[in-house]
């Protein structure tokens, strides 16, 4: 049913910079100030977390903005306190604005004896009071069913797709690359998306963390190759897919990543590595080594999560944001005529 009162944030410590661009946007879509609302989120000297709230948000619709992403786990507490701040401050509604889901890799016992940490962390959101999840790129998508709530679950391959139609002239150069057969699905949809063929690198590994042989199926001959993925950590497989891409005979590498987790090595290998340039979302707050490396572009998420909050407020779908062509209009600044 739709919402009478406008839409109110609240921004944990994870991501406060795409917390303000989103109120930003919604400000712009309203005509009037949007500000995330006036709160404290801060630890004692024993690292415990304290909320507090110091406006009125009695009957209110509010949506907290919160990755879990690194440090997962100081993230997932702040979220979890601000909701029960907020339901125990009568807010009429609850909606946990998660661009980046932290523990989504744990989605299914992959041998004896452990855990399912997704559907953990999933109940444990559900238990502080949250009524509604809007998250980007799920790495798997049966999370959406680890929730006894409605979840909204965007895509960022609308935005990459107006990206490379933007920065790529010629598309008839362009081959979409999935950097392993688990993310044919997902590569399969941008390369529809851009109308461009698809290859995949099977990559087969000895143990976590090592590459023993990665192979490319599909002729990547004198193309630009976009390798294609939701998450990128230590930056290993994916410097590594585009070495094999170019010896396989590619022109040029690019990589579209959802989520730049970027830890460890990963900046350093990127900026070593052949590819010509990694373009990442700001679902996790970049680094300043991030924002200083030469090949790494961020590509902004606000505009349709701003979108997406104003549906979700308003009782309108959601689901239209996965068109490329309703997004144009909401990028027309970064892509005209898109």
């Amino acid at each position: 049913m739709p919402n009478t009162s406008e839409p109110k944030l609240i921004a944990g410590n994870a991501n406060k910079e795409l917390a303000t661009n989103i109120a930003k946007r919604m400000s712009m879509h309203r005509g009037i100030k949007v500000a995330p609302v006036d709160a404290r989120v801060e630890r004692f000297n024993d690292a415990e977390i304290f909320v507090e709230v110091f406006e009125n948000v009695r009957g209110e619709d509010m949506f907290i903005i919160q990755s879990t992403s690194n440090p997962a786990n100081d993230n997932l507490m702040e979220l979890l306190i601000m909701t029960d701040a907020l339901r125990r401050s009568s807010a009429s509604r609850i909606t946990a604005v998660i661009p980046y889901f932290g523990y989504a890799r744990q989605d299914r016992r992959t041998k004896a004896r452990t855990p399912i940490s997704a559907k953990l962390v999933a109940n444990l959101i559900a238990e502080a009071g949250v009524e509604r999840v809007l998250t980007m790129d799920l790495h798997a998508a049966q999370i959406q069913g680890f929730f006894d709530l409605p979840v909204d679950n965007l895509y960022a391959s609308p935005i990459f797709a107006l990206d490379i139609m933007h920065h790529f002239k010629n598309m008839k150069d362009v081959m979409v690359v999935s950097p392993d057969v688990g993310g044919v699905a997902r590569a399969r949809e941008l390369a529809q998306r851009i109308k461009a063929p698809l290859s995949i690198v099977d990559k087969r590994r000895e143990k976590p963390g090592e590459i023993a042989e990665m192979t490319v199926i599909g002729d990547v001959k004198g193309k630009k190759c976009i390798i294609v993925d939701d998450i990128c950590d230590t930056a290993g497989t994916l410097c590594k897919a585009a070495e094999v891409l170019m010896q396989a005979g590619a022109t040029e590498v690019h990589s579209y990543i959802t989520h730049g987790v970027l830890s460890g090595p990963a900046v350093e290998r990127i900026t070593n590595s052949v590819m010509k340039q990694l373009v990442i979302t700001d679902s996790i707050e970049p680094t300043d080594a991030v924002k200083a490396c030469k090949n790494i572009r961020i590509v902004p998420t606000a505009p349709m999560l701003a979108q997406a909050i104003l549906n979700i407020s308003g009782g309108s779908s959601v689901s239209s944001l996965f068109d490329t062509g309703t997004l144009g209009p909401i990028y027309e600044a970064m892509y005209p005529g898109s």
